[in-house]
């Protein structure tokens, strides 16, 4: 590609949309481009603020339905005997499924905790927010084009400048996978907490690794996901978290993570 991309182009690329090859060109053409680049960035952050802002309290059209299905068989029948609508307003105000609104309301707001108390969709909540930010805050960085708090590639010195600044402690592996070099590490912070962004470079891919304390709880699984065309995976170990975001390919950024990983256990 020799002109800038179209503003379709990067919508669709920072919406997920475009097919797999094209994806590609866009990539090769990002890779020499900063003006595009820059865009593209800079759509990927607002659409992703925009859509965590419009989305946050959606109701998954699965626990609508069971919500209205629990209501309506645990509602007692009622029959209107003699009156019009009018009248039954009157005596006790609009029936929904047997129910005034108020009871109704009531009802589903205590299905609705049931629900997800036995389902963990809180917990699925959280994850989602989790890879939303983590994602946000490595494109933010990307962005900035800024060196990082601490530059090094010596883990001697950078593992020992968060004391102090984190209310945890973590090791980084001795070796790291092919191609793979740390470039420094920042002061983060997920859900209001503090944490570590280690900044790796895989080849050519800049990589972000958030390492935080665990919550408790139990015990977590190693996920991997894709948002608009960068990879993210997380794994866990008895007292951290690690999640680890980047466009590099998900079975190398996944390599990193694991080493990383391994190290706690020394």
């Amino acid at each position: 590609m020799s002109d800038h991309l179209s503003a379709d182009v990067l919508n669709q690329f920072a919406d997920g949309e475009l097919a797999q090859e094209q994806v590609a060109r866009v990539n090769e053409h990002l890779a020499a481009c900063c003006a595009c680049t820059s865009n593209a960035l800079s759509q990927m952050v607002l659409k992703s603020t925009t859509a965590r802002a419009g989305h946050r309290y959606a109701m998954p059209a699965e626990l609508r339905e069971r919500l209205l299905r629990t209501a309506s068989e645990e509602a007692p029948k009622v029959e209107v005997q003699s009156g019009s609508r009018a009248a039954a307003e009157a005596r006790g105000g609009w029936r929904y499924g047997g129910l005034g609104w108020a009871t109704a309301a009531a009802l589903l707001l205590a299905s609705l905790s049931g629900w997800m108390l036995q389902h963990g969709a809180m917990k699925r909540a959280d994850e989602v927010a989790l890879v939303t930010e983590v994602w946000d805050q490595h494109v933010a960085t990307l962005a900035a084009n800024r060196d990082p708090q601490v530059l090094s590639s010596d883990r001697h010195t950078v593992k020992p400048w968060f004391q102090g600044k984190i209310p945890f402690t973590f090791n980084l592996p001795d070796g790291l996978p092919e191609d793979t070099k740390l470039d420094g590490a920042n002061l983060a912070y997920l859900h209001d907490q503090p944490v570590a962004q280690l900044l790796y470079s895989i080849g050519k891919h800049r990589v972000s690794v958030f390492v935080r304390e665990r919550g408790g709880g139990g015990e977590l699984r190693e996920t991997a996901t894709e948002r608009s065309g960068f990879h993210v995976a997380s794994a866990s170990t008895r007292e951290l978290e690690l999640v680890a975001v980047s466009d590099v390919d998900a079975g190398r950024l996944r390599g990193l993570v694991a080493a990383i990983a391994q190290a706690q256990g020394r």
